[in-house]
């Protein structure tokens, strides 16, 4: 799922949007390339310091839609720059060897936003 374009993409800082939503209307919050640790070729791991609303969403429906791009990867036809459409299930995640792994690089977590990817899609 996650293709070698993908992966370049997170070599470079840009922002990461994630959209939840519960009961309500939808929630984004964002985040950094950097942030985003992949796990295998179907799951992504997030630090998540705040997401409070996003926690809420998570309680109700656990269904996240995440964008990300560079400027920096070329993406189809020459185009400078490219971007994807992540669809997932999130859960957050309080214990365990992968919070625990997460905590050593990102001392500032609370918890860890855990997407099981369903669709991964370039868009550029």
């Amino acid at each position: 799922m996650f293709t070698d374009t993908f992966k370049k993409v997170l070599d470079y800082e840009g922002v990461v949007s994630i959209t939840s939503w519960g009961a309500d209307d939808p929630h984004v919050t964002c985040t950094w390339n950097s942030y985003l640790v992949l796990k295998g070729n179907k799951r992504l791991l997030l630090p998540v310091a705040g997401m409070h609303s996003t926690e809420e969403d998570l309680s109700v429906n656990p269904k996240l839609i995440i964008t990300l791009g560079s400027r920096q990867v070329e993406g189809f036809n020459g185009y400078q720059g490219t971007g994807f459409r992540v669809l997932g299930i999130g859960k957050l995640v309080n214990e365990g060897a992968e919070f625990e792994e997460m905590k050593a690089k990102f001392p500032f977590l609370r918890s860890v936003l855990e997407v099981t990817v369903t669709d991964a899609k370039q868009l550029l």
